[in-house]
């Protein structure tokens, strides 16, 4: 029997996050210390620009809350860095170390994101952003240890959720001077990604570019709720700041799903009511509406207003493909209004084999679709219609013996 899907949940309503709060509570759910101290470390022999570096992991309290604290000190060189040599210590320090390769892009993407954003918002070249708060060892200490971190825990094979994150509020000071929270640099990241934030409940910068790089980079699902699941650790990371309000924590928690292990994922179905258009618009707009990217469409017949006879045209889509679908709904059916929801979709896993057939003294080959369910035992087997059409065409045979007669013979083989 497949074994429960692992779930990790990172929530960021209390604090926010930062690098630092992140490679925490990632530590205070058991990643090995030692082996992120070495990484960490190591960043030393990639660069002459960092030395001395010391990492201190020790247990605290934050209102009561036990957490884990990360403190990254080093001796630096008095001299400007710029984007492509933060890129470069990052890349040449993961590439040495024995982590997987998921690790290695993960901490690749994640200092890009950051770098990438610096740039963008001070237009000028990677080689021509000069750094600040992100040139120091912070930085790329937290980016490797994290990425090192995850390794150790198998994040990379786990669904992972994260709530919206809490900005904070007012204003505060940095390198560009006085600005509000959240900072450009962060604000630009959760945009870049359509990653939702709220602000408080504390006035103070909660979330830090390179928290926020940290988290967009690995996030499976945003999500208000925690989903089914049953808690089996719970870890804690704490930041520098003491806030009279809240801890200044960020919690991970990590489960199992409830029941068999299926995919999932999270779509958009898309809905309007027509009453007013021919049968040759409506095909056509579901025509246009598979070129377009839906995954699927289907029509409902319904009674609307005044008991007039109407069609529901109902299409599921990926979340991106929606204002595209919305606008097609609307160029071709001229509907007024197009309802749009998202929900999660379980999903059996599907593959195609062929499978050899006698038929008449001769061997022809179907097409079969095998689905498998979270045990991985067979809940269908179907042939593929246009094999079986060509088949039936070929043979006096009718196309339920043929579709029973291939369905006899993959189950053999299976």
């Amino acid at each position: 029997m497949t074994r429960p899907s692992p779930i990790a949940i990172i929530d960021c309503q209390t604090a926010g996050i930062a690098g630092d709060m992140l490679l925490g509570a990632l530590l205070d759910l058991g990643a090995d210390a030692t082996k992120i101290t070495h990484a960490i470390k190591s960043i030393e022999t990639t660069t002459s620009v960092y030395s001395n570096i010391n990492v201190d992991i020790k247990p605290v309290t934050s209102k009561n809350f036990c957490a884990t604290k990360v403190s990254i000190t080093a001796s630096e060189r008095k001299h400007k860095r710029n984007g492509k040599q933060l890129i470069e210590t990052v890349e040449k320090t993961v590439k040495n170390l024995k982590i997987s390769s998921q690790a290695k892009q993960y901490a690749s993407n994640v200092i890009h994101t950051l770098i990438d954003t610096e740039s963008n918002l001070h237009g000028t070249s990677l080689c021509n952003v000069h750094l600040h708060e992100i040139g120091l060892v912070d930085t790329a200490a937290e980016i490797i240890g994290t990425a090192v971190a995850l390794d150790d825990l198998d994040f990379f094979n786990t669904k992972i959720y994260v709530t919206p994150v809490s900005v904070g509020g007012g204003l505060f000071k940095f390198s560009h001077g006085i600005t509000s929270s959240p900072s450009p640099a962060t604000l630009a990241i959760f945009q870049s990604k359509n990653f939702p934030i709220k602000g408080g409940p504390v006035e103070s910068e909660l979330a830090t570019p390179t928290g926020a790089a940290l988290l967009v980079n690995l996030t499976s699902e945003v999500t208000h709720f925690y989903p089914e699941m049953v808690p089996v650790k719970v870890g804690y990371g704490v930041g520098d700041k003491e806030f009279l309000e809240v801890p200044n924590i960020l919690r991970i928690t990590l489960g199992k799903s409830l029941g068999a292990s299926l995919d999932s994922d999270t779509v958009a179905v898309l809905e309007t009511s027509v009453d007013d258009v021919s049968g040759e618009v409506v095909g056509y707009t579901v025509d246009r509406l598979f070129l377009e990217g839906a995954k699927d469409v289907s029509i409902v017949p319904v009674f609307a207003k005044k008991s007039r006879p109407a069609q529901i045209i109902k299409v599921i889509a990926d979340k991106a493909d929606c204002q595209r679908l919305v606008n097609v709904l609307i160029e071709e059916t001229g509907t007024l209004g197009v309802r749009v929801y998202c929900c999660e979709r379980y999903l059996v896993s599907r593959s195609i084999f062929s499978v050899a057939v006698c038929i008449a003294g001769e061997k022809e080959s179907v097409r079969v679709k095998v689905s498998k369910n979270g045990q991985g035992k067979i809940v269908r087997l179907k042939p593929e219609f246009d094999d079986l059409k060509r088949l039936a065409e070929k043979t006096s045979l009718s196309l339920r013996e043929l579709s029973d007669l291939v369905v006899a013979e993959a189950r053999a083989v299976l």
